[in-house]
């Protein structure tokens, strides 16, 4: 990744295959790009970021792991989904072939917004 995109641009491309032998981006790039995307959280060291929600009930929150899930797979890049609470879903990405951030992360995390915005728009932010 070499250049910030809004949430609109990331959600139109697609995850790339990664078998590492990339640069992960650098903090200042994660920086500038996580400011696109305002429903999630840069870790301190910039390999990951990550989303809360908190759902009405465990069925709506199983639901939309099931969902984020199938994306995930659709764009072969697999976030970490923790259930927890019985209705609170953390979503953490990093691209663990580069050992931090790649675009596939910031793509994913577009698309994981547009989904809960669409199919769970009652779904609030947990932290």
């Amino acid at each position: 990744m070499t250049q910030v995109a809004t949430s609109d641009e990331l959600i139109q491309r697609k995850c790339a295959a990664c078998e590492g032998g990339v640069l992960p981006c650098s903090l200042d790039l994660a920086r500038e790009q996580i400011a696109h995307l305002a429903n999630w959280q840069l870790d301190e060291s910039g390999k990951s970021i990550r989303r809360s929600l908190r759902f009405r009930n465990f069925v709506q929150a199983l639901g939309a792991l099931n969902r984020i899930a199938e994306l995930a797979e659709q764009e072969q890049h697999h976030p970490d989904l923790h259930l927890t609470g019985y209705r609170i879903l953390t979503i953490d990405l990093t691209t663990h072939a580069v050992g931090g951030l790649s675009e596939n992360d910031f793509i994913l995390a577009a698309k994981i917004d547009r989904l809960i915005s669409d199919a769970f728009p009652d779904a609030k932010p947990h932290s």
